[in-house]
């Protein structure tokens, strides 16, 4: 069942954040996305979807938020009347990910799903527009080089799909070889997998966080890298560091994450935390449907 569109916001939302977002509203209110709402009861979910509508960015269409909700949204995505699905704030990860698994399915050419954060730190003047992409910090807990590469792949796809030249930093404690260990050896394996599969990436590591984004200390630790210095999606060596990492942008340094946003399916996907808020989703939403133009 679908749920009208009657509870107004209380005051009037905008759309609040980095001029990148702002221009990628007005691009898609060329040709907005309908984007699939299922917890279309949830009040938080009815006062984005309004303001989204009213800036004409995408066509919300809101469910009614029952149990199976989540599996008539991603049926929705696969029979076309649908472009993208924004679920989550009021279900676990794990009926998000099930219904992208097993209804909408994974892209061709890829073995593995991830997710990403759009990161917005105020006064940060790097990465794309003073934002940053983060990879993985919702699903895979330990990867493997296979799987690591995997997330470097999609997160530069992702990165690109909304109008970014990405710029792949894979993380890590050391910087070309400043340090050893086991972690270090996986973090290079999975480059080397990212430069013989997708040689049209820019890439490079290992890379400490600061040799990835500080242009100084890049050029001090790494003059010959192509993307040391100026990174724009930074790609964790595991779940602990991503998560921490987003979150301590978050509440230490003021930033806005809009996440998580599933990655390598076939159809745009995102994965609301239960905790977000009006300008989260509607954060959120705007970056799932830039994904929805080249998907």
């Amino acid at each position: 069942m679908l749920v009208q569109l009657s509870i107004r916001p209380c005051f009037h939302y905008t759309i609040p954040m980095n001029q990148h977002i702002r221009d990628l509203a007005k691009i898609l209110a060329s040709n907005p996305p309908r984007v699939v709402f299922p917890e279309g009861n949830n009040h938080i979910i009815q006062q984005a979807a309004r303001a989204l509508e009213e800036s004409g960015a995408v066509q919300p269409v809101l469910l009614d938020g029952e149990e199976d909700a989540i599996s008539r949204g991603a049926t929705m995505l696969t029979s076309g009347e649908a472009d993208v699905m924004v679920a989550g704030i009021d279900h676990p990860t794990k009926d998000v990910l099930r219904a992208g698994l097993k209804i909408v399915g994974l892209a061709p050419d890829v073995r593995y799903a991830s997710s990403f954060f759009v990161i917005d730190v105020p006064q940060f003047q790097g990465g794309e527009q003073g934002l940053l992409l983060f990879a993985d910090c919702g699903m895979n807990i330990q990867p493997n080089a296979e799987q690591l590469a995997a997330i470097a792949m999609s997160s530069a796809d992702s990165a690109a799909s909304l109008g970014w030249q990405p710029r792949v930093a894979m993380l890590s404690y050391s910087t070309k070889g400043s340090a050893g260990g086991d972690s270090v050896e996986l973090v290079t394996q999975a480059l080397q997998l990212v430069k013989t599969g997708r040689p049209d990436i820019l890439i490079d590591g290992e890379l400490q966080l600061d040799a990835a984004i500080v242009p100084a200390i890049g050029q001090k630790k790494s003059p010959s890298s192509p993307v040391a210095g100026r990174a724009n999606v930074l790609i964790f060596p595991d779940l602990d560091s991503g998560n921490i990492a987003y979150k301590l942008a978050e509440h230490l340094a003021s930033g806005h994450a809009y996440g998580p946003i599933l990655q390598g399916f076939a159809r745009p996907i995102s994965d609301l935390s239960r905790g977000s808020s009006v300008d989260d989703v509607i954060g959120a939403t705007l970056i799932t449907a830039g994904m929805a133009r080249t998907s």
